[in-house]
């Protein structure tokens, strides 16, 4: 059967080792901390098993004839892409954006592995088979996967294998006929929280000397000896739906992933000691491009929210005639349109990688870079469009019960397009999305998701097609000498 909320929401109930506060959460279906997020984890498995949904969302798992998310569908034509594509949208739409690691960005990473599986059987035919074994099961199980793919900073001079502590980043510490046995720490854990399995690998780089960090494996959250530190929570310091109605939702939560000395099953791990092959898992296949391909679908739906949210505060402080507001919001409407419209090029700019079609990989880059440093200038932006406007707010829902504040506050918050009420409500809405902690956390996350300004810039410069470009300068500085114009005063 397709999977539902219930499924996923009883699946969560596992025993896993989540550490808040110092202590461990019995469940995190029902914690204050969590229970709303997970609650909004459940609502895209019944978004997608709606009947009215279910034919767009999901497709046919060609091993167990159920219907699965179209997240794992490997798509052989530009047609399939954009069927999968719109998929994707209308889970996005679910939470407008703002669920980063929502359970179609793992699974795509995992998906362009397997349309490039080929570089693993050339390295590891076992190795290899276990990944398609592994991609078969999450497909037809449906599930919600996390990945830590980065190491904890710490001194950012040294290697990996240089910190002051070997077992600082999480590396082989043993390996049998059994499998192996990691120790160590990885990071940011998004999504953990409420995902049933998380993706663990490198897509930093690694010297020969640093053989025992290079690995990639799946496990079940609740895998023994499997430690998730959870940051604080925004949806636990939520005051209430109406005064913080994103955070209360969408609060995908991070995590620090510690691996007290976890025994990975040989079926479960994927790479194990091969530097080289850690770094092809991504970019000697579709994986990388495939995943954040992903990203954009989400983030140019968080865009056009943000975008019709600027317009609203316009409106709601009556500015919206006065040419500044306009150059503003023309602004920020142009690249909404540029996010959109590079999402569009690199599907029709895609190609076939094998049997499967695949986005364009330098209009991708080339996107992530522009959106890295596009998201900040929306953010600030929206604010200047507010003014203090999301700021001079009532404390709390709480204090409409208060009747005689209530009519102060219907006094104070007057509006040409809300009631007072509405007027509370939507500002609230609009600090949430630009000043409260959980906004701050998603510029961060925005600017960084994936890697640094130099990390996305060298993608870029590493897939454009300079040599064409520079065959088009050629023939222009090959045109001319300047034998010819001496030549050619000679003769005047």
């Amino acid at each position: 059967m397709t999977k539902t909320g219930e499924i996923h929401i009883e699946a969560l109930r596992d025993g896993r080792n989540v550490i808040l506060k110092g202590e461990n959460v019995a469940d995190v279906t029902t914690h204050p901390s969590y229970r709303n997020s997970v609650a909004t984890s459940a609502l895209l498995y019944d978004f997608q098993a709606a009947p009215e949904n279910v034919e767009a969302l999901t497709y046919v798992s060609p091993d167990s004839g159920e219907r699965v998310s179209r997240c794992w569908q490997l798509c052989e034509s530009y047609k399939e892409l954009r069927a999968r594509r719109a998929a994707l949208e209308s889970w996005g739409e679910c939470h407008f954006g703002f669920l980063g690691r929502s359970p179609d960005h793992v699974a795509s990473g995992l998906a362009g592995q397997i349309m490039g599986i080929e570089a693993f059987e050339r390295w590891n035919s076992s190795r290899a088979g276990a990944l398609k074994d592994y991609y078969r099961y999450a497909r037809d199980k449906d599930l919600y996967l996390s990945y830590v793919i980065i190491n904890p900073q710490a001194d950012r001079s040294k290697s990996t294998g240089e910190q002051d502590d070997p077992f600082l980043t999480a590396r082989i510490v043993d390996e049998d006929s059994e499998g192996i046995t990691v120790r160590g720490a990885k990071m940011l854990g998004t999504s953990c929280i409420m995902s049933n399995e998380v993706w663990v690998t490198t897509i930093q780089p690694l010297n020969e000397e640093e053989a025992p960090y290079a690995l990639s494996f799946a496990i079940p959250m609740n895998q023994k000896g499997l430690k998730i530190l959870s940051r604080k929570s925004y949806e636990e310091a939520a005051v209430s739906e109406f005064d913080n109605p994103l955070s209360y939702r969408f609060d995908e939560n991070d995590a620090v992933l510690y691996f007290d000395d976890v025994k990975v099953p040989w079926e479960r791990v994927f790479i194990a000691g091969d530097v080289e092959m850690c770094g092809a898992q991504f970019h000697g296949t579709p994986s990388h491009v495939h995943q954040n391909y992903q990203c954009q679908i989400r983030l140019n739906v968080k865009i056009r929210f943000l975008t019709g949210l600027a317009h609203k505060i316009a409106e709601a402080n009556g500015v919206i005639s006065i040419p500044s507001v306009r150059e503003t919001l023309g602004q920020m409407a142009a690249d909404a349109a540029l996010v959109d419209s590079m999402l569009n090029a690199m599907e029709v700019k895609g190609g076939q990688w094998g049997p499967y079609y695949v986005v364009d990989r330098h209009t991708l880059y080339a996107a992530q870079v522009q959106t890295q440093q596009l998201y900040p200038r929306f953010i600030s932006a929206l604010r200047e469009l507010a003014g203090g406007g999301m700021i001079m707010l009532p404390s709390s829902a709480a204090d409409f019960a208060n009747p005689e504040v209530a009519d102060y506050i219907r006094s104070t918050q007057a509006s040409p397009v809300f009631t007072p009420e509405e007027r509370v409500k939507f500002f609230k809405l609009a600090w949430d999305a630009v000043g409260s902690e959980f906004a701050s956390r998603h510029v961060q996350y925005e600017m960084f998701y994936a890697g640094a300004s130099f990390v996305t810039k060298s993608h870029s410069y590493r897939t454009y097609d300079w040599a064409g470009a520079e065959e088009l300068f050629g023939r222009m500085f090959d045109s001319y000498s300047l034998e010819d114009s001496l030549g050619g005063s000679k003769e005047k």
